[in-house]
């Protein structure tokens, strides 16, 4: 997993500065700079939220109560693969408890958790707009519907 030193290259500082070029007010950056530092380093580390607050005339505060705030956006390495199953009342009554109890088994953890290998970290979140398809999960940012255990294990399995 890539350091925040690592990903801090003349071309990533070029792409923020076109993405705080967007902006009237340089602040209105800060959710997609938040979310550049984590597609990049799998979270929002300490100096990336330095080089936010930097760029963007604000404190560390500023942006660290940002970054808490959203249930998105990671203080800590999410893992290869985050899975956010939904558990809104679609999904719920669609099957999305048994759906969880199976991922619970098979990857060895509670949401909030990640395997100790690092490769799956499982949430569970507020609706992820597949109320018609539900249960329904995103792994990273695809989207998973209509799910059943067998479709979880077919899912998990193709996954490099």
């Amino acid at each position: 997993m890539p350091t925040f030193a690592d990903v801090l290259t003349p071309e990533f500082e070029r792409q923020a500065d076109a993405i705080i070029a967007r902006y009237p007010q340089k602040r209105s950056a800060i959710l997609p700079l938040l979310h550049m530092v984590q597609n990049a380093c799998n979270y929002v580390p300490e100096d990336g939220m330095r080089f936010i607050a930097k760029k963007l005339g604000l404190n560390m505060n500023d942006v660290y109560e940002t970054l808490t705030f959203y249930s998105m956006l990671f203080t800590e390495p999410i893992g290869t693969y985050h899975i956010q199953l939904c558990r809104t009342i679609s999904c719920y009554l669609c099957g999305a408890p048994q759906i969880r109890e199976h991922l619970e088994k098979r990857l060895g953890i509670r949401p909030g958790q990640k395997t100790p290998d690092g490769r799956f970290r499982l949430s569970e979140v507020e609706c992820i707009g597949a109320c018609s398809a539900a249960p329904a999960m995103q792994i990273n940012f695809d989207f998973h519907e209509h799910l059943t255990p067998e479709k979880v294990d077919a899912i998990l399995d193709a996954l490099p």
